[in-house]
């Protein structure tokens, strides 16, 4: 196990795998998640529904695949069209929660984007989605607020 949080969710392992072979070889991958990476820092929002400072991302919907869940997500999130780069994935177990009342194994698509400090305004003024996102900011600049442990390690994958 490599972290876990404040709700008993678990980061089991990361896995070292190439984007098709993954696709084919896991399931589900229930969520698709982006760490954006600002020089030597990372992008944080803050999840409205959570409460809590975390990376990125999002569920396919119907008929997605991975990568389009990736970039559709990055664009409502952040306001940014990008390419992300594969990173490998994530296997989770989960704490019963409003999708699910059981407890449940679960696979993450993990992604990386590193942008310029410019960005940080664009991603301020573009991005579409402020209900669940109420805040961005960088993670070391976080004072308050309780920041995913799970998400703050798939930080350090990319």
């Amino acid at each position: 196990m490599l972290a876990i949080d404040q709700a008993g969710n678990k980061l089991l392992e990361f896995i070292n795998i190439s984007e098709d072979k993954a696709s084919l070889d896991y399931t589900p991958i229930t969520v698709c998640l982006l760490v954006v990476k600002i020089e030597d820092d990372y992008l944080m929002g803050f999840n409205h529904w959570r409460k809590a400072w975390e990376i990125f991302g999002g569920c396919p919907e119907p008929g997605e695949d991975l990568r389009t869940t990736m970039i559709r997500e990055a664009k409502e999130e952040l306001g940014i069209e990008c390419d992300p780069e594969w990173l490998g994935l994530a296997h989770f177990e989960i704490q019963p929660d409003y999708f699910s009342d059981k407890i449940r194994e679960e696979y993450g698509a993990i992604y990386g984007v590193s942008l310029g400090k410019e960005y940080l305004s664009q991603i301020e003024e573009l991005r579409i989605d402020r209900e669940e996102i109420e805040e961005i900011k960088l993670l070391r600049e976080i004072t308050s607020g309780e920041i995913r442990e799970l998400d703050r390690r798939l930080t350090e994958f990319y």
